[in-house]
């Protein structure tokens, strides 16, 4: 594997383009007009620019990104996440042009990326499920008496697709109806596949996935768990590995788990399982994300492993780096997601210009982003600036670390979550780990609750600075007059 082509953009084609430069891989980026003079594109040894703005009319060409690929003589393609990387027609066409996907198969792909059949898959291996239907319903009579016979509430989820969409929770039979027909829509406009299905609602779920990894020898190992239950909009905010709730006989558990869920799709590569925890410790499988996921720093981080080398040995056909007795945890790290976004609008993206970026550094502390100051934040994509990531030797050493390096941020021209992500990790029910997918509806319905806090904050920081400044002043005054010498800072002292 001599030569890659990155199909993506921002931080994630930033973070594939340094493991290949260490790894001595030559690299291809792709743009568009939006990106002519993204980060991602000055850092690769070539690129290629691939059509307009909008990710339908550039991102998403499969056919001319694989003809960029043979007129660069490309060996590979590393798809990051979203756009193409996990486009089971994409991966087949790769393979008909004998271009290597650095990724799983696309029959892996398939049975993973829909729901119902992920269900059906893991069924007979052992992997406990949500109580609910493994097929589709359409049938909004049939899909009351299901949700009778499972008892609310209940979730109508899509079955193709993710992110939240076509997903609506349902209290009560008498807004079954009007919340299936909404699921069945967003469905149908989100993925071209109006199909949902019906499961039994987790009360106080948390969200916990487990990295994975297989080779094409038939090693699989779990890197351990995310907590990843902080979101809004069934999307991720902030991420934490290991979980604070998490025992080692639970961890080994769901690690076990989701092998069986690898091995029962045939899999390899990198892939995440996502499971939900409920109140009682008892976790169900939720669906498999067969790629790299956003927030996979905070394994390497916890594991001192680098996930894109992985990727790129499985693809060579190499065993895997570690074997599941070779790793463990090392640490906590947290993953703070710093998005474009108004936190008092309901987090809406706030598309601007970065007239100030300067970001932390230090010890421990990891920026994965995809901007410099100046540059104009797309509105065709996902709104997130950056990835602030820290490590920590215990889990309170890592959120004080978090909360330092947040502060360090300098950010203007745009509104950021970087305060929401400051008022999570202050929050009690955070710092005790007491804490589940609900987070943002109890604790930030009324988001002027966490401007109200940081005003308290700002009000004691500016007293402690008053009193400091009125001890040294003090100090100095007496020290002066100990002396005998005639100087105009004196007399500015005493007067």
């Amino acid at each position: 594997m001599k030569k890659v082509l990155v199909a993506n953009r921002g931080e994630i084609a930033r973070r594939v383009l340094r493991t290949l430069r260490k790894m001595e891989i030559a690299s291809v980026a792709i743009y568009s007009d939006a990106d002519r003079f993204a980060p991602h594109v000055l850092e690769a040894d070539e690129s290629v620019y691939v059509g307009p703005s909008p990710s339908a009319e550039s991102y998403l060409q499969q056919d001319k990104i694989i003809e960029a690929c043979k007129t660069l003589g490309v060996d590979a393609i590393h798809p990051g996440y979203g756009f193409l990387s996990e486009n089971a027609g994409f991966a087949r066409k790769l393979k008909a042009a004998g271009i290597t996907l650095i990724g799983p198969s696309p029959e892996s792909m398939e049975i993973m990326g829909d729901k119902l059949s992920a269900k059906q898959a893991v069924k007979g291996y052992g992997v406990p499920l949500v109580p609910g239907i493994d097929e589709a319903v359409k049938d909004v009579s049939l899909g009351k008496k299901i949700a009778r016979e499972i008892g609310y509430p209940v979730l109508i989820k899509a079955s193709a697709g993710g992110g939240g969409k076509g997903m609506r929770l349902v209290e009560h039979e008498a807004e079954f109806e009007e919340q299936m027909f909404t699921a069945q829509s967003e469905a149908r406009s989100s993925f071209g596949d109006d199909a949902v299905f019906i499961e039994k609602f987790v009360t106080k779920p948390r969200h916990i996935e487990i990295q994975v990894f297989a080779d094409q020898l038939g090693n699989v190992v779990y890197l351990f768990e995310r907590e990843c239950s902080i979101q809004r909009r069934h999307q991720k905010v902030v991420e934490e590995a290991p979980s604070s709730i998490v025992s080692e006989s639970l961890r080994k558990q769901m690690g076990e788990a989701a092998v069986q869920v690898c091995k029962a799709c045939s899999y390899t590569g990198a892939g995440t399982v996502e499971f939900l925890l409920d109140a009682d410790l008892n976790f169900y499988f939720l669906e498999m994300n067969t790629r790299l996921q956003v927030e996979h720093p905070v394994t390497e981080e916890i594991t001192g492993t680098d996930l894109v080398e992985w990727q790129v040995r499985v693809a060579r056909g190499e065993r895997l780096p570690k074997l599941q007795d070779e790793l463990s945890i090392q640490g906590h790290a947290i993953e703070v997601r710093v998005y474009a976004e108004d936190t008092l609008n309901g987090f809406v993206p706030d598309i601007g210009t970065l007239e100030r970026y300067r970001i932390p550094s230090g010890r421990s502390v990891r920026v994965d982003d995809a901007f410099v100051e100046g540059m104009e934040i797309p509105i065709y994509y996902d709104p997130m600036i950056a990835k602030l990531v820290v490590w920590g030797k215990t889990r309170e050493d890592a959120i004080r670390r978090c909360i330092e390096a947040i502060d360090e941020y300098q950010i203007s021209g745009v509104k950021t979550t970087l305060d929401f992500g400051k008022y999570v990790l202050k929050h009690e029910a955070f710092v005790s780990g007491n804490f589940d997918t609900n987070f943002v509806k109890h604790y930030f319905s009324d988001p002027t609750i966490m401007y109200a806090a940081m005003e308290e904050e700002h009000k004691a920081l500016t007293y402690s600075i008053d009193v400091i400044w009125e001890e040294i002043l003090k100090g100095k005054e007496k020290a002066f007059a100990s002396r005998e010498i005639n100087s105009s800072w004196k007399n500015k002292l005493q007067s």
